[in-house]
């Protein structure tokens, strides 16, 4: 039986190694892709998203993202040590750290209810979905997703998250996030302010809502322009009116899900579903029969879509 259980020894150890050899080089090749920019994607109402992690809908297919650099608050007490851990970071209790995550997580699907880029290099960022989730940074209509969240109080620097390949400027990056969170503190916003009753409180002339993408600035930091032009209302959470839609940011009237269309302003989840429900249609100059949509609010979603 020693010979048997020796070769038996073997083989598994063949296979462990086998394994081994073949997982780790995975994450590092992904790690290691070039960076990809994706347009026209969609917001994903998901139970499970936070503030820095999220589904979203590119051209018909699904995508978890986490954000590089930054941490948003949990919105649950699933894992006790890293809410404690959060809760500590902002000086608040457990109670007012969840609050604050749940707050993250509105703020980042408001961002998001517009059109918004993509940028990874398909980096596994591990999390606890059957889905692979990958890192990347998201550029709203007005700035960077990460930037915003922090200088809002709404997340905290998280450097040591990941690396990103390439980014040969990404410690100026770092830099930039302190000296926003920062200013949240000095202005006492979101958690920063908790203690204060400022939890609601948003940053006075935020420095994050630019036009200008700031993810230019790792590629080109010598020629990233040293002024922006002024950013619109960060309440308003809609692109300008100037601002036209590409085809590839369009909706496919036939084929769109309900989170997509209830993401189009004017547009809820009743109409979403008498859209929905009216298909097929010869083109979306239809959508004038569908009940609920008259000529002005035809007017307001018709650019939405091919």
């Amino acid at each position: 039986m020693k010979p048997v259980r020796r070769r038996l020894t073997s083989f598994y150890a063949g296979i462990l190694f086998t394994l081994v050899a073949y997982a780790v080089p995975t994450t590092r090749c992904l790690a290691l892709a070039p960076w990809v920019t994706l347009q026209g994607g969609h917001y994903l109402v998901k139970r499970a998203n936070d503030g820095d992690s999220f589904h979203v809908s590119v051209q018909g297919k699904e995508y978890i993202f986490r954000l590089y650099f930054v941490d948003a608050p949990e919105t649950t007490n699933e894992f006790r040590d890293r809410v404690e851990e959060q809760a500590n970071y902002f000086g608040v209790t457990v109670d007012q750290v969840l609050k604050l995550g749940e707050l993250a997580k509105v703020y980042t699907r408001e961002k998001l209810s517009g059109p918004f880029l993509v940028r990874t290099c398909w980096e596994d960022a591990m999390g606890r979905s059957r889905m692979q989730r990958f890192y990347a940074f998201v550029q709203t209509n007005n700035g960077d997703l990460g930037e915003q969240l922090v200088e809002s109080g709404l997340a905290r620097i998280h450097g040591a998250s990941a690396k990103p390949e390439a980014l040969t400027s990404a410690a100026s990056e770092l830099q930039k996030l302190e000296r926003l969170e920062r200013k949240a503190k000095q202005e006492r916003v979101g958690g920063w302010g908790a203690n204060e009753g400022r939890m609601l409180a948003r940053p006075q002339h935020p420095e994050s809502e630019k036009s200008v993408d700031p993810f230019n600035k790792f590629f080109h930091p010598q020629s990233f322009p040293p002024t922006t032009a002024p950013a619109p209302s960060a309440s308003s959470g809609q692109v300008p009116s100037s601002r036209l839609l590409t085809p590839e940011e369009k909706l496919d009237v036939n084929t769109a899900s309900q989170a997509e269309l209830e993401n189009i302003a004017g547009i809820g989840p009743v109409i979403a579903q008498r859209i929905i429900a009216a298909r097929p249609f010869k083109s979306a100059d239809d959508l004038r029969k569908v009940k609920g949509i008259g000529d002005k609010k035809y007017l307001k979603i018709r650019p939405s879509f091919n």
